[in-house]
């Protein structure tokens, strides 16, 4: 008898606090199976998402503030070190694309959820990391059809 052993995968569900968070945990039962850890921007979120598993705190960070980022980047390296997940769940924004971008270096799948807020363009944070991604998805018919390899699939938040 021959079994098949399917092995869980390492999940990084991150998104900013606030709007990007709630519509992410929304889609909780997605990755009920799988090991996952939590990623998010401000310490007032701790509390929340310890109750579903591990969490981090990177920081707020935007292209305004080039010190902040570096500091929100260096916390993001740390983690994708320490945690090596095998794909990377995002809402956005800023924090969460650039746990993204290192967690493609160090080979993570990354799949982007744009917000459903961005009804005519993709987010700047989802322009970003548009090369990056495995998967992109948005939740408007007309913003799929502007950009190649962005996808709709109905209204998933």
């Amino acid at each position: 008898m021959v079994t098949s052993k399917i092995s869980k995968i390492k999940i990084c569900v991150t998104a900013s606090a606030g709007g990007h968070l709630t519509q992410l945990l929304k889609l909780s039962d997605t990755w009920k199976e799988h090991e996952v850890f939590y990623v998010s921007t401000l310490k007032s979120v701790t509390q929340k998402l310890q109750k579903l598993g591990r969490c981090y705190i990177t920081g707020e960070c935007n292209r305004q503030y080039p010190i902040r980022t570096l500091r929100v980047l260096k916390n993001c390296i740390k983690i994708i070190l320490r945690e090596k997940p095998n794909v990377i769940i995002s809402t956005g924004a800023a924090p969460s694309c650039l746990l993204c971008i290192i967690g493609k270096i160090f080979g993570a799948k990354i799949v982007w959820i744009d917000s459903i807020a961005n009804a005519e363009r993709l987010s700047l944070s989802g322009r970003i990391i548009r090369p990056f991604a495995n998967l992109i998805l948005t939740q408007w018919t007309e913003v799929a059809q502007k950009y190649e390899s962005v996808y709709y699939e109905g209204p998933l938040i």
